[in-house]
């Protein structure tokens, strides 16, 4: 036997034997952990990222030549209003797929290992929020840059767009917290993918990011002037614009804090409980 080997088996039987339970480990250091699982599978299954490097060019072209040009005048005006529209639908419509990772795993039972670690306990869900973020910001950029091919510009520059990304991430990271609790408690993530896509459909739609908001009749005006998606996308083009509104960025940080506060609690709870095992 090797002396790697042996000290492997008298760690291990120091393990077994110590009467102490395992020291607890470190939130960022589980955070970091279960974010690089997260990770990992995207590097085994690279298809995972076919939405963000294939839908932004697929979203703005369709979007920019079938309706610019009856919507806008013309197809690059039409662009430079909706680009921030088709970047926020596209990202929120992502913002489902961390729950679709979850509710998968609680159905192939890993939640069982997960749950049995010395780890904190929000870290796994923590985790692979975190992970996603980084596939919208991946996604955000490459519609970027897919947008300014075909002659966006952003007037309101560097500063502008690092502001409206990192606005579209805080409100995105807020409201996964709503498809996590769909996720922990859905019995398939096909349930889960048809429950958050009917419910994104019409915040998307019945929005400014499309059209503006007083070419509608007017009883649906007061419908997308209440919807928060509207404030979210009226606030990252102005920023785009080079005319940021304090007061919509406000109010959709508040948004978030509200819906991170109150949701976030509630996913934890299910979560440790357990309650998305008992299908």
């Amino acid at each position: 036997m090797s002396s790697t080997t042996k000290a492997s088996v008298h760690h291990l039987d120091v393990a077994l034997i110590s009467s102490s339970p395992p020291r607890l480990a470190g939130r960022l250091s589980s955070i970091i952990t279960f974010t690089g699982r997260a990770l990992l599978k995207i590097k085994h299954a690279p298809e995972q990222m076919m939405d963000a490097f294939l839908y932004p060019a697929v979203f703005i072209l369709l979007f920019t030549y079938i309706f610019g040009g009856a919507i806008g005048g013309s197809p690059r005006d039409y662009l430079q209003y909706a680009f921030p529209g088709i970047m926020c639908q596209l990202v929120l419509f992502m913002s489902m797929y961390t729950a679709i990772t979850v509710n998968t795993d609680f159905n192939k039972g890993v939640m069982d290992r997960f749950r049995s670690l010395p780890v904190w306990g929000p870290a796994y869900l923590v985790g692979a929020l975190t992970a996603d973020i980084l596939r919208y910001g991946v996604a955000m950029l490459l519609s970027l840059v897919a947008a300014m091919l075909i002659g966006y510009r952003p007037p309101g520059g560097f500063f502008g767009v690092v502001a409206a990304f990192g606005l579209v991430l805080v409100f995105t990271f807020a409201l996964s917290w709503v498809w996590l609790i769909v996720g922990l408690k859905a019995r398939t993530p096909t349930a889960v993918s048809g429950l958050a896509t009917l419910v994104l459909f019409p915040l998307t739609f019945v929005s400014s990011a499309f059209v503006p908001q007083e070419t509608v009749p007017g009883p649906l005006q007061v419908v997308i002037a209440l919807n928060p998606i509207t404030v979210l996308i009226d606030t990252c083009r102005d920023l785009l614009d080079g005319n940021p509104a304090l007061g919509g960025v406000l109010i959709v940080l508040g948004i978030s804090v509200v819906l991170t506060g109150v949701l976030a609690p509630i996913a934890l709870y299910i979560y440790r409980a357990g309650a998305g095992m008992a299908r």
